[in-house]
């Protein structure tokens, strides 16, 4: 497989909009570089993969009953809706990942794609948040907490932009709060 010759920061991230977006991705990323730092963002990023959330899944599925069950069903579905929006993004915006347009910045991990914008990995953590804590709420500070922390991990092991991160929160969570409003919680 062979790698596209990298452009020139200046015709991949215009303007200063994006300065502040280059910058902290050089900061969080060399922070990355310190062993421990490094491992226990790559091990959360693994996680974040799905291994988190299905292992989620199925135990509510298993140990939650009918409502456990219904929980399950609901975050497979809101899941599937965020990938298929994901991947329409990604083909549409093409923003090249931080690695491959700032300079100092390393990849950390091998990504899933070739794309940046938005972070797939954020975007399910968000949606699968979402719909999770509408079903149980009493999960929320391993959630809340894990979500962010992948949401940091994709910047720190320099795969995503930290606006990536932002807009992938926004929808994720959008397409979780849709899926609430269209999804009768009787049980």
């Amino acid at each position: 497989m062979s790698t596209p010759p990298s452009l020139p920061t200046s015709d991949l991230l215009p303007g200063p909009r994006f300065a502040l977006d280059g910058r902290v991705c050089v900061i969080a990323n060399h922070w990355g570089g310190r062993r421990m730092v490094g491992m226990l963002f790559g091990i959360v990023s693994r996680l974040g993969d799905g291994v988190f959330w299905y292992t989620l899944m199925l135990a509510l599925a298993m140990l939650g009953g009918q409502r456990g069950l219904s929980a399950a069903l609901h975050m497979a579905l809101t899941g599937l809706t965020a990938l298929l929006l994901y991947r329409v993004l990604k083909r549409w915006t093409r923003r090249p990942r931080p690695y491959r347009a700032c300079p100092g910045v390393i990849a950390r991990m091998p990504p899933l794609d070739e794309f940046s914008f938005p972070s797939g990995h954020t975007m399910q953590a968000a949606g699968f948040t979402v719909v999770a804590l509408a079903w149980y709420p009493q999960l929320a500070p391993l959630l809340l907490g894990f979500t962010t922390l992948v949401g940091v991990s994709r910047v720190v092991l320099g795969l995503h932009y930290p606006s990536d991160v932002l807009a992938a929160i926004a929808l994720g969570g959008g397409v979780g709060g849709a899926s609430i409003w269209l999804w009768p919680m009787t049980i």
